[in-house]
């Protein structure tokens, strides 16, 4: 018998600022990988999180 999907995924959070700031430390978009529960968080996740190539703590939204 085949397991049913779990209720953690694995999702992908992405700095907010590095795609609009020209002014950062080095060319390129932060990423950071994680999961969730999708019963209990439907919705997308923000989080803060450091960004290397900001060189400072900005928001992370999920991308797909």
């Amino acid at each position: 018998m085949a397991k049913s999907k779990g209720a953690r995924i694995i999702i992908t959070l992405e700095c907010t600022e590095c795609r609009t700031n020209p002014d950062k430390r080095s060319a390129g978009v932060n990423r950071y990988t994680s999961t969730k529960n999708r019963r209990n968080t439907t919705n997308r996740l923000e989080l803060k999180k450091f960004c290397t190539h900001c060189n400072k703590h900005t928001v992370h939204k999920e991308i797909k």
